[in-house]
């Protein structure tokens, strides 16, 4: 074969191969995308993955498979991400501890940053600040005043150290200035019980647990510690609104791929969540959890989680942890 037919042969090929790869790319997903959750399973990450993985699956003609991947504060399920293919087959749904880990551990085997690429959030899980009636107090504001006439004598309950529910406590503390003793349970089960025997003075619990106690009047909401309203509790003021302000705490669950994920593929899976996310069914399903459906855009979702990461490390310090 002469020279030049070669070189047009070869051309040819060339161009057949990246024609190829063009679609092979065009038709993602072209089979099961991995969704590894750093916790067990019915845990509520664990339970808004399944939500979001089930419509998703559908929408995208393609099987979302949950891999929990629990244990070390979620940091074994984080690696797993950071070290996969970036190839959009694989994905990890979790929540802001994602942003504390760097300040809670004294050496971690990943970057927080530079090994994820955002996706979206996809709820935010507002905590309310519960307490026993029997303790007489009615709002935020007799809250305070019991704290700041002697400094020292109240408490609060925590579902472990560096929890969202222990960070959420010590932002409103430090946003108050007032003087409370955390004291750490095992999880959220055990915090609530003592408030409501009224051992402990008050918990900023997640929602759903404490929802039902709070409609029957056995526990008492003066407020949600998120930066807005809980749609689960539209009649409870945040924080910021009975007067801390600063004290706002965002706990969110969201998506994130390894980095160098394609471009293409990270807005395909953010529009993919967002789509779920405004089905009625997950709606119905977030509310009976207390959450709230939220998104940003991919590279909206890396800024937050920079600045998140900041002010966490800041509030970690103010509170006193030492890295494990």
């Amino acid at each position: 074969m002469p020279l030049s037919s070669r070189r047009h042969a070869l051309a040819a090929a060339l161009a057949l191969c990246t024609a190829l790869g063009a679609n092979a790319q065009g038709a993602y997903p072209n089979k099961p995308i991995r969704v590894i959750v750093p916790f067990a399973a019915g845990s509520t990450t664990d339970i808004m993955a399944r939500a979001i993985a089930d419509k998703m699956s559908a929408s995208m003609g393609q099987t979302l498979v949950i891999d929990n991947r629990g244990g070390a504060s979620g940091t074994i399920g984080q690696q797993a991400v950071a070290t996969a293919a970036p190839d959009g087959y694989t994905v990890m749904i979790h929540s802001s501890s994602h942003t504390v880990s760097p300040s809670t551990f004294a050496k971690l085997p990943f970057d927080t940053v530079s090994d994820f690429a955002g996706v979206t959030p996809i709820s935010s899980l507002p905590n309310a600040l519960v307490i026993s009636p029997s303790k007489n107090i009615k709002t935020l504001k007799d809250l305070l005043a019991t704290a700041k006439a002697k400094p020292g004598s109240i408490n609060f309950a925590s579902a472990g150290q560096g929890s969202a529910t222990h960070l959420n406590a010590e932002k409103f503390k430090l946003a108050a200035n007032i003087d409370a003793t955390n004291i750490p349970f095992k999880g959220s089960a055990e915090a609530v019980t003592e408030v409501l025997a009224g051992r402990v003075d008050y918990y900023f619990s997640p929602i759903a647990p404490v929802i039902g106690q709070i409609k029957e009047g056995q526990l008492l909401a003066l407020a949600v510690g998120s930066p807005k309203r809980a749609a689960a509790l539209p009649d409870v003021p945040t924080t910021a609104e009975a007067g801390v302000p600063g004290s706002e705490f965002n706990f969110w669950i969201g998506m994130m791929a390894p980095a160098k994920t394609p471009r293409d593929i990270v807005n395909r899976l953010h529009d993919e969540v967002a789509k779920a996310l405004a089905s009625p069914e997950v709606k119905e399903r977030f509310l009976k959890l207390g959450a709230d459906a939220w998104t940003l855009k991919p590279e909206q979702f890396d800024a937050y989680i920079k600045e998140e990461i900041a002010s966490n490390a800041k509030l970690v310090k103010a509170a006193g942890l030492s890295p494990q």
